[in-house]
């Protein structure tokens, strides 16, 4: 009996997205979307940085997606892979790009949970 990949692919997602126990993740615009809101900066279990998004019931955590945030007009940080914030001068960071990069979020709006999606990474359930 010869059972394609694609089906036999197919019957493994098609069965684990009804095996209880395992996380399903969700999107930050979709949660949005639902009206969930958006907590502060903080660090999660594993240590990396992120926001606790909930509507009361249910509880996300989604991890941070930017490489570095700008505090002043002096100053920046950089969050390195272990969960480590860096402060970096903003004047040489700048100098290097030929000036400010209007995409880059303020550390002061992160904290507060005033995000746009794109710095916003996947979002697990939390337990």
């Amino acid at each position: 009996m010869h059972i394609s990949l694609k089906r036999l692919a197919a019957a493994a997602v098609i069965g684990l997205a009804f095996v209880p126990g395992i996380a399903q993740a969700e999107s930050y615009s979709a949660l949005t979307k639902q009206g969930y809101t958006t907590g502060k900066l903080a660090r999660g279990k594993s240590g990396a940085w992120g926001w606790v998004v909930g509507n009361g019931e249910r509880k996300f955590f989604c991890r941070l997606n930017v490489a570095s945030a700008y505090v002043n007009k002096k100053e920046m940080v950089s969050f390195t892979a272990s969960g480590r914030m860096l402060k970096i001068d903003r004047a040489t960071y700048d100098g290097a790009l030929g000036g400010p990069d209007p995409n880059k979020p303020y550390l002061k709006d992160l904290q507060a949970g005033r995000v746009k999606p794109a710095d916003v990474g996947g979002c697990s359930p939390l337990r």
